[in-house]
């Protein structure tokens, strides 16, 4: 089973280096090139993305609330592509640890942003492909009719995330509140014990499994035999792509971002880190202790961000003046065991938008995963590679097959430049746009795995008219 995948994905050779992409001019696509139809008969596009920084929770982004960052990355998408507000006709924004107070966040940091009242915005979830979620919802409201202009995004603020009282404190107070003489208060007051005061905090583990998503990792990458090298190594390659890439300045998607009542201005991801392989082989595992393969250096790591996007039809983007990056040619969601296949929606999507929109592995440029984990990753790479899975758990005759590994996060990924986890869908397909022009590619494959043991395939073509800036 993908007995030399390994060795060529974690090697740091001039085939995957970033300092060897130059940006070339816009290839001329022959007939024999594949092609993939319009089934909307719109043309969708993707205009352009931008994200705030991805800072690690706890850092520079702890005193603000979730709002404040998305009120910002969408500020900076209306003065990046130069679009006014009012031309905008809905707003479809992914969250996934609510913050109480602004329950639609979409609306609020919309209103935040100077949006017009008349703009309509609503809130998705789903885990950590939300805000692919909001791009393609904006595709069906698109196709659908309804709306020519849409804006896609998502945040996530882990610095501050609800805790609760426990459901006897809650249950007491809401009763308290409803107690209409001072004596029926007494009455309550006398039912109270000091453990109702124990906190209850957001839940960290599957809802349906009781497992935590490091567990389910660690069991993933131990039945498809990816060993703690594997990983580490992985995670080193990530940080590496990372650093070359930022300090390349191909992260163009981030819009610098001034503190609120400060002078400090935020202009780059500060999760990304080179570390030496022996480093990372001396921390001990997280998750399945002692013996456990995943730690905190080969997992991503909790993360405080916002992004936004800007999708419409290609005639609207025209008679706008705007040069769009992409066509969004396909997308198809999955859903699998979410005990013992909770990662693996790479693996299962890849194949179905693949064959929806008549492509193979090999018509594919430019591969832009989700990388949960290191381990999570490698362990997708061996599903795909194996005749076995497919035949047993994919209801397929063969492999799904594996990717040119010169072509995969080539600009590093989760583990490395970060994971809010709804903000995460829009990074991940803007890095495909301006990776394609930089690459001289055609066509891009965006994929995930979330919470639930779902995931997400998206496929995108690359515009005439895209640029890398």
């Amino acid at each position: 089973m993908a007995s030399n995948l390994l060795k060529n994905i974690i090697k740091l050779d001039t085939r995957v280096s970033v300092s060897q992409n130059i940006c070339l001019p816009i290839r001329c696509l022959s007939t024999a090139s594949p092609r993939v139809k319009d089934k909307t008969g719109k043309n969708i596009v993707f205009v352009d993305g931008v994200r705030t920084p991805f800072l690690l929770s706890g850092t520079d982004y702890a005193p603000l609330m979730p709002h404040q960052l998305a009120k910002e990355a969408l500020i900076g998408l209306m003065r990046k592509t130069n679009v006014p507000r009012e031309v905008v006709d809905y707003i479809v924004y992914g969250t996934v640890i609510q913050e109480v107070k602004t329950s639609n966040i979409g609306r609020e940091a919309a209103l935040a942003a100077g949006f017009p009242h008349s703009v309509p915005a609503h809130t998705v979830t789903m885990a950590c492909i939300s805000s692919n979620q909001g791009i393609t919802t904006g595709i069906g409201l698109i196709a659908a009719g309804a709306y020519d202009v849409i804006v896609a995004g998502g945040v996530e603020f882990m610095s501050d995330v609800p805790i609760r009282h426990s459901r006897k404190m809650r249950s007491l107070l809401l009763r308290a509140n409803k107690a209409k003489t001072p004596l029926d208060k007494l009455k309550l007051l006398s039912t109270f014990r000091p453990n109702f005061l124990l906190p209850e905090l957001p839940a960290v583990a599957e809802f349906s499994s009781g497992e935590t998503m490091g567990f389910s990792a660690d069991r993933l990458a131990a039945s498809f035999k990816v060993s703690r090298e594997e990983q580490d190594q992985y995670a080193v390659r990530s940080h590496t792509m990372a650093k070359e890439a930022q300090d390349k300045g191909y992260l163009t998607d981030i819009v610098p971002f001034r503190l609120p009542d400060s002078s400090k201005v935020i202009e780059k991801d500060n999760g990304i880190r080179v570390s030496p392989i022996d480093k990372l082989a001396k921390l001990k595992a997280a998750f399945v202790k002692p013996h456990g393969t995943v730690t905190a250096a080969n997992s991503s790591f909790l993360t405080d961000g916002a992004s936004a996007c800007l999708i419409m039809t290609e005639e609207k983007a025209k008679q706008l003046g705007l040069k769009p990056k992409l066509y969004l040619r396909d997308f198809t969601y999955v859903a699998q065991d979410p005990i013992d296949q909770l990662l693996l929606g790479p693996t299962y999507a890849t194949p179905k938008v693949l064959e929806k929109a008549g492509l193979s592995v090999k018509d594919i440029d430019v591969w832009e995963v989700h990388e949960a984990f290191a381990g999570q990753i490698l362990a997708n790479l061996k599903a795909m590679d194996s005749d076995w899975f497919a035949q047993k758990y994919m209801n397929r005759q063969s492999k799904v097959g594996v990717p040119d590994l010169s072509k995969w996060n080539n600009w590093g990924g989760s583990l490395s430049i970060g994971h809010p986890f709804a903000a995460t869908g829009v990074r991940l397909t803007v890095h495909t746009a301006n990776r394609l022009v930089r690459e001289d590619g055609q066509f891009g494959l965006i994929a995930a795995c979330a919470a639930g043991g779902q995931g997400v395939g998206m496929i995108v073509e690359r515009h005439p008219d895209a640029t890398a800036l």
